[in-house]
């Protein structure tokens, strides 16, 4: 008998004032196929084919500063030419406010989607 495990995460859900908006703003900023609850992308896609890779899954501490307090969540997405996207999102008016580089882990860019959910752009090394 095999045993269940978890492959990887399957979706992110957002909570939205309107849900239709941060979903376009996820497609035309960052170019993922997101949709809104129970309706396709204006392509006709229902899902976003990730690039495999690692994955990060932590837990911080309930007073972390990493990111605003009022967020319980940050979404951090694996990126490749970190430069060029954070130079074609400020072009799109949406500003990196957050640049650092870790040792042996890579560089970091920080963003907000339109409803103020922070994003961690993340090129790994």
């Amino acid at each position: 008998m095999a045993e269940g495990k978890v492959l990887g995460i399957g979706g992110l859900f957002i909570r939205s004032d309107n849900p239709a908006a941060l979903a376009a703003w996820y497609r035309d900023k960052l170019r993922i196929a997101a949709t809104q609850s129970g309706q396709p992308t204006p392509d006709g896609e229902w899902v976003w084919m990730q690039e495999a890779g690692p994955t990060v899954f932590a837990g911080f501490k309930a007073d972390t500063d990493y990111w605003q307090a009022e967020r319980q969540v940050m979404l951090n997405l694996r990126v490749e030419g970190l430069d060029d996207l954070v130079a074609r999102l400020a072009n799109a008016g949406v500003e990196a406010t957050h640049r650092e580089e870790m040792e042996g882990i890579g560089r970091f860019a920080r963003i907000a989607d339109c409803d103020g959910n922070p994003i961690e752009l993340w090129e790994p090394e």
